[in-house]
């Protein structure tokens, strides 16, 4: 989960910069930075997006990423101060398999059965309380997606023809539904999936007969660092 303290002494040090060449970078006082720095006094949106383009990061990366607990991931992350943009960061439960049918309870049943519990990703403005985040294990989607990728899922975005999906349909050659991270593309009579890498065969499922819905659409991708 991410806490509100950034991540500045450890990227100055990454990048071999000092205080005053951060200050240079981003218009704003040595005394500010340090205490940024250090965790002692609070940032706002501002700063924060000063500090995003000195260190060319998505605001996101800026944050202490540690795993702590909770028992509500459905509410929102305030960012510190107030500031003139609604600028609030949500904690999206990690999952190791995709969820039949997502909800802020049912997201964190699955994180904690898959081996994820108390792990979470930040993410901003998003009002989905389903949303949830799919932990990738192996390689199977490279070089689209690799192992140790994040993807973040929002079952109330509407899925359109070329959009990236977990889905869950049935092939013609099983009884079982199979759920998947598939690009998804409706014609007149069929819904076509393709795996993202385009490595497989497609599947064509003939619509109104084949069992097939779309679970989420995928809208971001988040690289763990390190």
């Amino acid at each position: 989960m991410s806490t509100t303290q950034l991540r500045v002494k450890e990227l100055l040090r990454e990048r071999g910069w000092t205080t005053k060449v951060l200050a240079e970078k981003t218009g704003m006082s040595e005394s500010y930075l340090t205490h940024i720095k250090n965790g002692t006094r609070r940032w706002n949106e501002d700063s924060l997006k000063k500090l995003a383009t000195a260190f060319d990061l998505s605001p996101i990366d800026l944050f202490v990423h540690k795993k702590s607990r909770t028992d509500n991931v459905s509410s929102s992350i305030k960012i510190p101060e107030t500031s003139s943009v609604d600028l609030q960061l949500k904690a999206v439960p990690v999952v190791g398999q995709i969820p039949a049918n997502p909800s802020a309870y049912n997201n964190q049943m699955i994180q904690i059965t898959s081996g994820f519990k108390d792990v979470f990703v930040p993410i901003f403005n998003i009002v989905d309380d389903a949303i949830f985040c799919l932990y990738v294990k192996n390689n199977s989607m490279s070089p689209n997606y690799i192992k140790g990728d994040y993807l973040i899922i929002s079952p109330e975005n509407w899925t359109r023809s070329g959009d990236v999906a977990a889905v869950e349909y049935t092939a013609s050659n099983s009884s079982n539904p199979t759920r998947a991270i598939m690009q998804v593309t409706y014609m007149d009579d069929f819904i076509v999936l393709e795996s993202v890498n385009h490595k497989s065969a497609p599947i064509a499922l003939v619509k109104g007969k084949d069992n097939f819905r779309v679970i989420g659409k995928l809208i971001y991708r988040y690289q763990k660092l390190g």
